[in-house]
């Protein structure tokens, strides 16, 4: 097969996979040797290790692994790959408003090489599986994702993120009473949050974890993206979301793909004090089969 029409899984010979979860996340079982490992396998040349940090006491990846903990075992993995493979201290946060005080404080005593700010589904909110189905029956389809767009959008007006991951992740609770293609259909619900992220600056994740969940896209969709450009979005990155060993750059060809179609040629992200940037390889260019 060539690389046009091979299925879609653990991708190779890319240069960065922005989003890792290691054993040191609650819901991740995986070594961070096992992925550097992959990555020499696999040729990716850079990771960011972005473990779960929360900021309510009742979830889980609050005070699941100190911050000690956590820069050690990320900066000595660093050191025993050097010459193989970039690995980078990043983080996933947890964004909610009423948290938002205590995430700041976070980032100003803490020092990341890269942070993703990311709003999840928490204990109290209307999509969790028990209420999701009666939510969505007694509203229209912008009153459903209204608290979780409002949310992210407060996120990136925050200005304490570098990237915005899985900017509609709430496709995954949704699923299948709204589809993927209804919001598809309504693209301008997107508007205020792809504004929000051109007037900040605020990077844009392609996260390519919806690819092997129900959604079956990325989040969001390559089309999403393509409005994010046109709105004049500048700054995209990628990222496989990997909890697991063989999620490890899963679909990852693909975020790159949505990236080169939207008409970007690179990514954008930091390393430590440092913007970074690594172009898209050409082959992301090449139509699917």
């Amino acid at each position: 097969m060539t690389a046009a029409t091979d299925p879609i899984g653990q991708s190779r010979d890319l240069p960065l996979d922005g989003h890792l979860h290691t054993n040191l996340s609650p819901d991740s079982d995986v070594p961070i040797d096992v992925y550097a490992a992959q990555a020499v396998e696999r040729g990716i040349a850079e990771l960011a290790i972005t473990d779960h940090v929360d900021f309510d006491p009742r979830y889980p990846a609050y005070d699941y692994a100190d911050f000690a903990t956590r820069e050690r075992t990320v900066r000595e993995a660093a050191e025993r790959w050097a010459g193989q493979v970039s690995i980078l201290f990043g983080v996933e946060l947890t964004y909610e408003r009423r948290h938002e005080d205590a995430v700041r404080e976070h980032l100003h005593s803490h020092a990341y090489d890269y942070a993703i700010g990311s709003v999840h589904v928490g204990l109290d909110s209307p999509y969790v599986a028990a209420r999701v189905a009666a939510f969505v029956a007694g509203n229209t389809l912008a009153e459903v994702v209204r608290p979780y767009f409002d949310e992210v959008e407060a996120a990136i007006r925050s200005g304490l993120f570098d990237t915005i991951g899985h900017l509609d992740f709430v496709k995954r609770y949704l699923y299948p009473h709204i589809t993927p293609g209804d919001l598809a259909a309504a693209p301008e619900l997107y508007e205020p949050l792809l504004r929000a992220l051109v007037e900040t600056g605020t990077a844009l994740e392609i996260n390519t974890s919806g690819l092997r969940q129900a959604a079956s896209e990325t989040y969001p969709s390559p089309a999403i993206v393509a409005r994010y450009r046109a709105l004049g979005g500048r700054r995209v990155t990628a990222g496989s979301d990997a909890h697991r060993a063989d999620w490890f750059a899963f679909g990852l060809e693909e975020g790159y793909r949505a990236a080169a179609r939207a008409g970007f040629e690179r990514l954008t992200f930091r390393r430590g004090a440092e913007a970074a940037t690594v172009d898209l390889p050409a082959r992301a260019y090449e139509q699917r089969g």
